[in-house]
């Protein structure tokens, strides 16, 4: 029984599970997206995640901190520089998992590994989606009071 053992094992040994788990956290702050195996994915979302709420407190403890995880100073420097200060008001949930289906070779389930305020696709597509939401909802106000308009007119040429 597995009771209170949490975390994936991914097939490795601890030391090269956590070389895993740091090199993919390095690759994400980097690049801001990696695809890579659903598990790895969520694994590396924890880790990642975790690292990132350290990262707010924007301290010399935290820096050092994180620099013991993430071994390229430019990828240090770009999270406290870039990446903390976009999500700083957000309270969890920096990364998001997309799924993509199976690879050709092994048939491995694969994933999108993102930060989630740096996907410029979605983000203009939601925004695009929330102009389109107002522009109808004015369209149906302006509509509504166009018919009260022409309903007072009717009431009154009736009389």
């Amino acid at each position: 029984m597995r009771h209170n053992n949490k975390g994936r094992k991914l097939g490795r040994t601890a030391s090269h599970r956590n070389a895993t788990l740091k090199s993919l956290s390095t690759a994400l702050f980097k690049h801001k997206r990696i695809k890579t195996t659903v598990a790895k994915a969520k694994e590396t979302r924890t880790f990642a995640e975790s690292l990132i709420t350290k990262a707010k407190q924007d301290t010399l403890h935290a820096r050092r901190h994180i620099a013991r995880f993430i071994n390229d100073a430019d990828v240090v420097k770009e999270l406290f520089g870039e990446i903390v200060p976009k999500i700083a008001d957000r309270p969890g949930g920096y990364t998001r998992v997309v799924k993509l289906g199976r690879r050709l070779g092994d048939a491995a389930e694969m994933a999108i590994l993102e930060l989630v305020d740096f996907n410029e696709v979605a983000n203009q597509k939601a925004s695009a989606k929330q102009e389109q939401k107002t522009e109808r909802k004015e369209a149906k106000k302006a509509a509504k009071e166009q018919a009260e308009v022409e309903d007072a007119k009717v009431i009154e040429e009736s009389k």
